[in-house]
């Protein structure tokens, strides 16, 4: 395949062992006549120019170490195609974009954020969640009862020694009814997924819970559409995004609020619709030329 338009998915160690799309995506695109591979976003000596795009997938390691991942993609983006593009990257991959939805009209889960050296202020009733501004599969993740406050602190000081921003949000009280996940390609809906509830027990920080428990396919309805659409309709720039992934849950009320728009690494559930895999091929085809 030496005369082949290389395509390179950008992974990491972690996206190598666990991505469950990442298989298909490439044995899509060889058969498509395309020089496609898989390559950590920190590997050394990989030559990206030599790739006619670059598409971000699995790099699931990148909160760690979001200055590098961010310089990374901006030395990538000034040598050939990436997607999603950079500035979607920078915007999207700090959660205080939701702040900005919000101030567009999205409906968004109401969410606090506490800065280093500001002091936590918890909800007063009902269970919440903490969680990092900058994560991935809900690392460093937990749900708190009102009777775990002093926890709940203890987990905001440990975000801020490390130089976090920590996140408070109610914890919905419909979750259980499941998370839905819309995934858009080139701008267009694809198909959506539900899951379980991740933070299965209130008080306890587990990083090796299941992502995606109970994962089924969902049919949106008209109101999780809209919210989709208005929540992507708000992202700053002019780009459409090679993907999106919109996940939304019910409200006490049972309308739908967004939790998060992932538009960097997201899990596109493509094994899960053959026409998605399809259409992705498409769209990473088209790009590349």
């Amino acid at each position: 395949m030496s005369d082949a338009i290389r395509v390179a998915l950008a992974t990491s160690t972690p996206g190598l062992a666990l991505d469950r799309d990442l298989p298909a995506m490439l044995a899509a695109l060889r058969a498509r006549g395309l020089d496609a591979v898989a390559v950590c976003w920190d590997a050394e000596g990989f030559d990206w120019s030599a790739c006619a795009a670059v598409v971000i997938r699995s790099t699931w390691d990148y909160a760690e170490r979001r200055t590098h991942y961010l310089a990374w993609a901006e030395a990538v983006a000034a040598v050939t195609r990436l997607d999603n593009p950079i500035a979607l990257l920078r915007w999207n991959t700090d959660k205080r974009y939701l702040h900005e939805l919000a101030a567009r009209g999205v409906p968004v889960v109401p969410t606090r954020f506490v800065a280093p050296g500001e002091p936590p202020i918890l909800p007063e009733h009902g269970e919440f969640v903490v969680k990092p501004a900058v994560s991935a599969g809900a690392r460093d993740t937990a749900r708190y009862a009102q009777r775990h406050r002093d926890a709940a602190r203890r987990h905001v000081a440990a975000l801020h020694a490390g130089g976090a921003t920590a996140m408070v949000q109610p914890y919905l009280s419909r979750i259980d009814e499941g998370e839905r996940a819309l995934v858009f390609l080139g701008g267009a809906f694809s198909h959506a997924m539900r899951k379980g509830p991740v933070l299965t027990e209130p008080g306890v920080l587990d990083n090796d819970r299941e992502a995606h428990p109970g994962l089924l396919p969902h049919q949106p309805s008209a109101a999780e559409l809209d919210l989709a659409a208005a929540a992507l309709a708000a992202v700053p720039g002019s780009h459409t995004p090679l993907y999106a992934r919109v996940d939304l849950a019910l409200a006490d009320d049972g309308s739908p609020v967004l939790m998060e728009l992932e538009l960097v690494e997201p899990n596109l559930f493509i094994i899960d619709d053959d026409t998605a895999l399809r259409r992705f091929t498409d769209l990473v085809h088209e790009r590349a030329r």
